[in-house]
Formats: C-alpha cells, structure tokens, sequence
C-alpha cells in the first residue's frame, strides 16, 4: 500500500497544476498586477503618457475628477483635466468591470470616496447585482511643471 500512495500523489498534483497555474496572474510589468490585453495597456499608457506618479493618497474627493476610465478588472483611472489622474489599483480586482457595460454603484459616506471603501456592479439591462468590489490608494499622476505637452 505505501507504493500506491506516491502514485495517487503524484496523479493528483499533475491534475492540479493546470488548475493552479490557471488561477496564478499572468507575466506583467507589475509585480502583483494582472496582465494587461493590448488594448487596455494602450488605455494605460495614453492616460499616464508623460506623468509622474506621486505620493498615493487614502481618499479621493468627488470634485477632483471629471471622467472615470475602466481599465482592467484591476485599475481605475480618474481624470482631474488634462495634466492630472488619479490611479487606483483595486484591491483584489473587480471581476467584470473592464467589460464597462455594467453600472458602476459607489457605497459612499461624505463627500470623498476612500482606499477600503466598496462599490458593486449592476447589470443594465436585469438590475442584477454584480460583485462587490473595493477600492486601493488613490495615486495621483502628473505632468512635470513646465511640460506644456
């Protein structure tokens, strides 16, 4: 019987492993990111074009921002006119939400929202709940002062 159970170990953990690889991000420029498609690190990259990135901040508040971009399931941008965003990277994603088809409901107290705070999906057409989702740091993003591009 002990030369059997190394066997059934061994044929369980090959099964496993696609499994387990599957659920693992994939390679990014990020550590800890999910990859990105082609077309959202081109949203990405047109966004943060020519910005530095500051000094994160807890919370957001509402006038700071005009437009909200949708990245990935994973990041959020903010965009303060054209010389300022604001990325937040979610903390453990949001399943759904690059889709961009879904209405975005923010759980807000006051008139900021904050790194911990949640927010859910709801579907447009059914009015069907999605997942609960929760926001990371607010990262601010600006142009250089002087740089007129």
């Amino acid at each position: 019987m002990a030369k059997t159970f190394p066997l059934c170990a061994a044929a369980l953990l090959t099964a496993a492993l696609p499994l387990i690889a599957g659920c693992a991000p994939a390679g990014s420029a990020e550590a800890g990111a999910s990859a990105l498609t082609p077309k959202q690190a081109k949203t990405l990259d047109k966004q943060l074009a020519g910005k530095v990135a500051g000094k994160p901040m807890n919370c957001l508040p509402n006038y700071r921002t005009t437009d909200t971009i949708r990245v990935s399931d994973n990041i959020l941008l903010y965009r303060s006119g054209g010389n300022l965003v604001y990325r937040n990277d979610l903390k453990g994603g949001c399943p759904g939400l690059a889709r961009d088809s879904d209405i975005m409901v923010v759980e807000q107290f006051g008139s900021q929202v904050c790194s911990g705070d949640f927010f859910h999906l709801v579907d447009r057409s059914s009015g069907i709940r999605g997942p609960t989702c929760v926001f990371g740091d607010f990262v601010p993003y600006r142009k250089p002062a002087g740089d007129k591009g």
